[in-house]
């Protein structure tokens, strides 16, 4: 097993805040392994028919639970795992619980009580940036071609059966059963275009256009999966009476190794490093800022910048993304600057050790790569 202490870390310190953690994200991510790195936790696989009896009486089952920790691994197969988790949290305090599922635990038809004040959720994303030396010192370049998934990671290939078995499971194991959707075709239609257009505007009318399915449809499948994670929307930054994008969102692929196998991209040029690039900042965003607002910025004439994320009343601070610094174009910068003046500005590149400032056209920009710009502070300081 690979040691991920990052998330190890993570999920102790959300048991210091209440007695239950809501471990979630995409297949083969990782949770179970995970799970499995508490030595002092019983384990418990939830696929299993002998764990419903284990728990069929859950008073009696942590009554006689020897173990400070629980793990409960795919819990939304028991029959009422809200009912098992409230019992633990409320009458067996002293016993932490870690449960797993692909989802957020409210959306799952089984989970009639979302535990409200008695759990911490927290979102295992595919391999971060900081944790590539722990997985054999793999490449940066193998990392966006590959993809984050552990198991497609590790490959010494990139084989297209795992990416299609993926996408087979995804659907039958976690779109049908949490959310009934009967029609694989469409929403499989769905989910490769939104992996092809990873990381540009989202426009349900055209999209629903292109699939010739119903802007419903494309809404309600949209909604499903940003629940179970595989696409993450990312709102516009905006203030009134200036011309922004006020309303359409841009959406993200979970992963680069989907979304250069449903783009084609094989191999991968130059030009492609660039986008999932993107894409890995936005993951390390998410990991290390959980609670925070990551949005993007554009304008009516299509400046555009990467990410931006408020830092306090009045300051936002930017963070562009670049594969090769050089590619900085500062005009996108300057125009938002002259409309919010206050904040830190980021130029984040993967070969930019150490962190360093740099002057351009009148603006100061911290160049880092994600390690780095942790090291300084990073955004929401």
């Amino acid at each position: 097993m690979i040691d991920r202490p990052f998330w190890v870390n993570r999920i102790r310190e959300a048991w210091r805040q209440a007695p239950i953690v809501w471990l979630s994200g995409v297949r083969r991510s990782g949770k179970t392994t995970l799970a499995q790195r508490f030595s002092e936790a019983l384990y418990l696989n939830c696929d299993l028919p002998a764990v419903e009896d284990m728990v069929r009486d859950p008073e009696m089952f942590f009554r006689n639970c020897e173990r400070p920790v629980v793990v409960f691994d795919e819990i939304h197969q028991l029959r009422d795992p809200s009912r098992l988790l409230k019992v633990g949290a409320d009458v067996f305090p002293h016993i932490k619980l870690l449960a797993t599922g692909s989802s957020t635990l409210a959306a799952g038809r089984k989970f009639r009580d979302t535990l409200t004040g008695r759990k911490r959720q927290v979102h295992l994303l595919p391999v971060l940036w900081d944790e590539l030396p722990a997985f054999g010192n793999a490449a940066l370049l193998k990392r966006l071609y590959h993809g984050g998934l552990p198991p497609a990671l590790l490959a010494p290939a990139k084989a297209a059966d795992f990416y299609r078995e993926w996408a087979d499971s995804f659907f039958s194991r976690d779109i049908q059963k949490l959310f009934a959707v009967r029609d694989s075709a469409k929403f499989n239609l769905l989910f490769e275009y939104l992996m092809r257009q990873s990381g540009g505007l989202l426009e349900a009318s055209k999209a629903a256009s292109a699939l010739g399915i119903s802007r419903i449809t494309v809404a309600n499948y949209l909604a499903a999966l940003e629940i179970t994670h595989a696409v993450k929307s990312v709102r516009p930054f905006f203030s009134g009476g200036r011309k922004e994008i006020v309303k359409t969102p841009k959406c993200y692929a979970f992963d680069t190794g989907f979304v250069s196998f449903f783009k084609g991209w094989d191999p991968l040029r130059p030009a492609d490093c660039g986008q999932l690039w993107e894409h890995l900042v936005l993951e390390w965003l998410e990991a290390c800022h959980p609670d925070g607002r990551i949005h993007y910025w554009r304008d009516a004439a299509g400046r555009e910048l990467d990410f931006v994320m408020p830092a306090g009343r009045d300051r936002v601070d930017v963070l562009e993304c670049k594969w090769d610094p050089a590619e900085f174009d500062p005009a996108a910068l300057k125009v938002f600057r002259s409309y919010y003046p206050l904040g830190e500005n980021y130029l984040v590149c993967p070969s930019a050790a150490p962190a360093h400032k740099r002057g351009v056209k009148g603006l100061v920009l911290t160049v880092c790569n994600p390690s780095a710009l942790a090291d300084t502070g990073g955004v929401n300081r």
